[in-house]
């Protein structure tokens, strides 16, 4: 049962499989690039573009539209969510998050969140002992852990996660698990490295990440899932990243190429190229037609590209939307 979680997570607590005094840097981000839009039928029209929402050096990841037609977005490092409205001014929503990374909102609201605590593995100092965990943490009264471990170890650095309408979620950390609303964690599936995580429409199915490929699993009304099988290939290339899904049940991807889409029988339907490589996509806006994605670098503001020091991580992300043909599924926020 723990075969693929004990791989990632070098069975210690909140610590990336590697020695713990090494830093794993992961690569500068690349420079902005043209973006040419090809049309895709009842998805985007041709030549639509995309606009920077918003830009900034403290990371952006796990993005959520919100009922108001707002995005809300983790911070990991400052440890909080911010919130993106309509207009593209920025506020906090929520603060000491315990490093959360990624988001997802249920019908009733609560904001639920991947802690990665002190895991980042560009961090510097003596090695993370928080637990990472699967929590409520919005609205402030109703914060909580869900669950921090599985049989006794921790969760390890969790990618992403989707909330499973029973008061658990899905989520990913090197493999697939599931928590309940008691925090009993269970696995899923076999022989997975995971990253993105989402439910199609009816929530009967579920979808995961797998390198090149995207992973489906049947989902029980008592949240148990079987039948794994390969849903979709990443036909333009790249590794997947982060998932939406839109009310016709297309699933979306996020890839180094940009946002690639696949019909709800997993026909490639094309790919939405972006000015950067991207890490994390959803629908937001007043009518859910406003597509935004996560991109890895930033502009300074003379315009020049954002870098760090030598050794030190680039952090820095750049917001971008783009209006689509399509519309997001308003059964949940994502």
């Amino acid at each position: 049962m723990l075969r693929t979680l004990t791989a990632c997570l070098a069975l210690v607590v909140g610590l990336p499989a590697m020695s713990q005094g090494q830093q794993r840097q992961p690569p500068a981000p690349s420079a902005e690039r043209p973006a040419i839009i090809t049309a895709i039928p009842g998805v985007i029209a041709q030549g639509v573009s995309w606009t920077r929402a918003w830009q900034g050096p403290d990371n952006a990841d796990g993005i959520v539209g919100t009922p108001d037609g707002g995005l809300l977005f983790a911070q990991e490092q400052p440890s909080r969510v911010l919130t993106l409205d309509p207009t593209d001014r920025v506020s906090v929503f929520a603060d000491d998050t315990h490093g959360t990374g990624s988001l997802s909102l249920d019908t009733q609201g609560r904001l639920f969140a991947a802690e990665r605590t002190c895991t980042d593995p560009g961090r510097p100092g003596p090695a993370c002992t928080e637990p990472t965990a699967i929590a409520i943490i919005s609205p402030r009264p109703q914060r909580k852990t869900i669950a921090n471990a599985i049989d006794g170890r921790g969760l390890g650095r969790i990618n992403d996660l989707i909330v499973d309408g029973r008061g658990g979620a899905f989520f990913t950390s090197g493999g697939a698990f599931h928590t309940d609303a008691q925090g009993h964690v269970t696995t899923i599936g076999d022989n997975l490295r995971t990253n993105g995580i989402m439910l199609s429409p009816d929530g009967r199915t579920l979808y995961v990440t797998n390198g090149g490929v995207v992973v489906a699993f049947d989902v029980q009304p008592d949240g148990t899932t079987g039948n794994q099988r390969d849903f979709a290939r990443l036909e333009a290339g790249g590794s997947g990243d982060g998932l939406c899904i839109d009310a016709d049940g297309r699933l979306y991807v996020t890839s180094a190429p940009g946002v690639q889409v696949f019909g709800p029988d997993g026909t490639f339907l094309g790919v939405i190229p972006t000015p950067r490589a991207v890490i994390s996509v959803a629908f937001a806006g007043p009518d859910r037609r406003t597509l935004y994605v996560v991109g890895s670098g930033a502009r300074n503001p003379d315009g020049t590209e954002a870098t760090t020091p030598p050794g030190v991580r680039n952090n820095a992300k750049t917001i971008y939307r783009i209006q689509t043909l399509a519309q997001g599924f308003s059964g949940r926020p994502k």
